[in-house]
């Protein structure tokens, strides 16, 4: 991976709260694991960045080596790795989620 790619995932990683790495944008996810992602933080009310890797090659990528993670989608808060979909879905279904994005400063409003 370049230095330009990992520079460019740091900074955005670094400028947003909450970034998700998805295929498609949050309002057309091109994959059902990535449109989990965003229907779990859309229920929790959380504003968030979305990255389409599909658009870009090298963020493609770019990503899983920044992560070590090898699939899509990426979730990151305060610019730490949670994980992919089943990471995201278990700690929204226990908890878990709602709690760190609060404890990180981050409005959490669960719709009805």
């Amino acid at each position: 991976m370049d230095n330009s790619v990992a520079e460019r995932i740091k900074s955005e990683i670094e400028s947003n709260d909450v970034v998700l790495y998805m295929k498609g944008t949050p309002v057309f996810p091109q994959c059902g694991f990535s449109s989990t992602v965003v229907q779990v933080l859309t229920h929790l009310g959380v504003k968030f960045k979305g990255i389409d890797v599909l658009s870009d090659p090298s963020i493609r990528d770019g990503i899983k080596q920044f992560s070590n993670w090898p699939t899509i989608p990426q979730l990151y808060v305060k610019g730490e790795f949670l994980g992919g979909c089943d990471i995201v879905r278990e700690m929204y279904q226990s908890g878990e989620l709602q709690e760190l994005l609060s404890t990180n400063g981050i409005d959490v409003q669960v719709k009805a």
